[in-house]
């Protein structure tokens, strides 16, 4: 029997494809090209399900403002995931999955003043970049601005929740206005 991986038998079938897809997704062509069509096939599949998956805390799903020096801070103190949007002018800028209770950062963002919006729910469509169930979104009142100058840096901090003695407001927003 040929070996794939040190110590793996190769075999074919959709419980061998299971078992070696986290190996062949960082194995080479070559080797992926050896197992045949029907694991290759199986190993897709495999993929195609992850990606249907829940994001880890602090994925980054959208990027366009990396490369600057202000960050971003955010506390999810609710019972639902989240999604962080910041938008510069017209134009989405960067958005980050926030899992419920608990905190991500964006650490790299340029300077420039942005508006905030955000949503929660359960069930994030990564594809669609939205939850499909019990999705509620919500902008900040307030833009925030970042500016780095030789002796500092922008760092804000967004709670998702509401805070006793917090200053940001929120106002609620149709979802064909939230930031795709």
């Amino acid at each position: 029997m040929k070996r794939l991986l040190e110590g793996t038998p190769l075999r074919t079938g959709v419980v061998a494809a299971v078992a070696l897809a986290g190996g062949l997704l960082t194995a080479s062509p070559a080797a992926a090209t050896a197992i045949g069509e029907r694991t290759v096939a199986s190993v897709s599949q495999a993929a195609d399900s992850a990606a249907a998956s829940r994001p880890r805390n602090g994925r980054i799903l959208y990027d366009r403002v990396s490369g600057g020096q202000g960050t971003l801070k955010i506390k999810n103190g609710t019972s639902r995931d989240g999604v962080v949007t910041l938008v510069k002018g017209r134009t989405k800028a960067v958005s980050i999955y926030v899992r419920a209770r608990s905190s991500a950062s964006v650490r790299d963002v340029r300077d420039g003043t942005y508006r905030v919006y955000f949503t929660t729910g359960s069930r994030f469509r990564v594809s669609k970049g939205r939850f499909s169930q019990s999705a509620v979104y919500q902008r900040f009142n307030d833009r925030l601005r970042f500016t780095t100058t030789a002796t500092s840096r922008s760092v804000w901090t967004l709670t998702l929740n509401p805070v006793r003695g917090g200053n940001a407001r929120t106002t609620s927003i149709n979802p064909k206005d939230f930031p795709a």
